[in-house]
């Protein structure tokens, strides 16, 4: 070796160091950045003339491992999806109460229970009828708030639906622009490793929506497909399309044609539907099952709770002043007994002063023209005997033989078991879903302790050619001496 070709091969170590420590810093400094995978430089011994000319650089590599990425993605959905089911399940068990600390429904029907009690004992009671019927006006208003709560509820999750297509389509677009990209440039540069990394973020966001599955392309780009094999971008996107809805009463179901599903090129992938690219996780999973199986389902049960209520009280052994088979104390505001009754829950007017009703109907019947015995309680201990009395019930999701609270009590209890099925199912997953990122962080991201070991150790090879350099430097001096 010539002194000059060892400077060249000194320069050629200084350039590589340089380009090394580059990489190290552009590591270090997105340790922290969601999506980033770590970077390395390739280098190669330079041959000239079959003659060793130092090293050169071949490109960047990624520590990218797709089949950790694609089941930490997978696993992902699934967290998506217990993550909602769990949260929304947590705000409907606390919006209806529980039986522990009597709060909801249950608590306002065991204060109407207890003011019926004392105004039984002591119908002449002015101030325990007027607490009757508050409390029976109140338990009303919560039947009434309950129902539009639900309604409300079914609208966020069509919302949220009509929000994740444009996030997923939006999606899609940015991959197949990213697969134009990657494909025009040399794919071991620092450019293509970016922009690989931006594309695995986008393929997240469609991850947490619904299960996918990508397929590699020669070009560098990727196809993706769902898991039930439904293509979403096969070289160009493909739009998923769906319409949201204005109304979202008890009659707008998705079998009527009331409400949207998904759909893929004329493919249904809407979750829970008989196709086969009915999609069976993530975040569309959750809000297909809520709008359209758990949140009807928990309508029909307070539908169901509503009619039993005004079954009992509207039993003709009651009130011999009602017109039999006329509604008692509490009504169905339009008398349809369409579903949504819980909504249209009503106080019979005869005995509501704000409807035009008179009070004392409470004790002496519906249908009384005029004040009877203060001291009669007959119709007050029937009413208390019809809501205490255990029925049959087989309907609405409830199966057995119940009294007016003991159902509401089923209720909540079915509510709170819910929630805390969907707690269990969100903690298991978390945890997988935690292990297996860990386990992807561990091959690809950034131990910024490794790299600044690796970081002294470019250094120290810095510090040698540049010594070579030096040397040769100094021979050449004295070689022009001489």
């Amino acid at each position: 070796m010539t002194i000059s070709s060892a400077i060249q091969a000194a320069q050629s170590g200084l350039r590589i160091t340089s380009l090394k420590a580059d990489v190290v810093a552009t590591n270090v400094s997105n340790s922290t950045t969601a999506g980033y995978v770590r970077r390395s430089l390739v280098v190669a011994e330079n041959i000239l003339g079959g003659n060793s000319a130092g090293v050169r650089s071949v490109g960047i590599t990624r520590a990218g491992d797709e089949a950790l990425s694609a089941e930490r993605r997978s696993l992902g959905s699934d967290l998506s999806q217990a993550d909602l089911f769990a949260s929304t399940w947590s705000t409907i068990s606390a919006r209806v109460g529980n039986t522990a600390d009597g709060s909801g429904l249950f608590g306002l029907f065991s204060n109407f229970e207890s003011a019926l009690s004392n105004l039984a004992i002591s119908p002449e009671s002015g101030s325990d009828m007027t607490a009757t019927l508050q409390a029976a006006s109140s338990l009303v208003k919560e039947f009434n708030a309950l129902s539009d709560f639900a309604t409300s509820l079914r609208a966020e999750t069509d919302h949220e639906i009509a929000i994740g297509v444009d996030t997923v389509n939006a999606a899609l677009k940015g991959i197949e622009e990213l697969n134009g990209k990657i494909a025009r440039i040399d794919r071991t540069s620092s450019q293509a490793a970016a922009l690989i990394d931006e594309r695995g973020r986008l393929l997240d966001q469609i991850s947490d929506y619904l299960p996918i599955q990508t397929v590699p392309r020669q070009s560098g780009g990727i196809d993706i497909v769902t898991q039930e094999g439904v293509y979403l971008l096969q070289t160009t996107a493909k739009e998923i399309e769906f319409t949201p809805s204005t109304v979202f009463g008890p009659s707008q179901t998705l079998a009527g044609g009331g409400l949207s599903g998904l759909s893929v090129g004329g493919i249904s992938i809407t979750p829970g539907t008989s196709s086969y690219g009915a999609v069976s996780s993530g975040m569309f999973g959750a809000l297909f099952t809520l709008r359209d199986t758990d949140l009807p389902a928990f309508s029909d049960q307070l539908d169901t709770l509503a009619g039993d209520l005004i079954a009992r009280l509207s039993d003709d052994a009651i009130d011999p002043t009602k017109t039999p088979g006329a509604q008692g104390l509490f009504v169905d505001s339009d008398g349809s007994g369409d579903p949504g009754l819980a909504g249209r829950l009503a106080l019979n007017p005869a005995i509501d002063p704000s409807q035009g009703g008179s009070m004392w109907r409470l004790r002496d019947g519906i249908g009384a023209i005029s004040e009877g015995a203060s001291g009669n309680a007959t119709i007050l201990q029937n009413m208390l005997d019809a809501v205490t009395t255990v029925r049959p019930m087989n309907m609405g999701g409830f199966q057995g033989s119940y009294s007016s609270s003991e159902l509401l009590a089923q209720f909540a209890s079915t509510t709170g078991q819910k929630r805390v099925s969907h707690e269990a199912v969100f903690s298991s997953t978390s945890s997988q879903y935690s292990i297996m990122a860990e386990a992807e962080i561990s091959e690809t991201g950034v131990d910024v302790d490794q790299q600044m070991q690796d970081l002294l150790i470019i250094e120290q090879a810095y510090a040698a050619n540049a010594r070579v350099i030096e040397i040769a430097s100094n021979m050449i001096d004295r070689l022009m001496e001489i």
